[in-house]
């Protein structure tokens, strides 16, 4: 069985970071020889979702993406 750590740190709801999630976690495993989820991905709505491969589990963190105000 796989574990998953999800940490929201934004003002949104889990209800509305889930969807963000399940985004990356769709895409399957692309980054580090296929072994990780996508490092970093951005979202249109200035979300971003950075992963971390963890020893027992995966580690999602989500936050407001400041990149395009740069």
């Amino acid at each position: 069985m796989e574990k998953i750590i999800i940490e929201n740190r934004t003002t949104l709801t889990m209800e509305r970071v889930l969807p963000f999630v399940a985004s990356v976690l769709s895409m399957g495993r692309i980054s580090n020889y296929e072994t990780q989820y996508c490092y970093h991905t951005h979202f249109a709505d200035d979300i971003g979702v950075a992963t971390f491969k963890n020893k027992s589990s995966d580690r999602f963190i989500v936050f407001k993406d400041d990149l395009e105000k740069g």
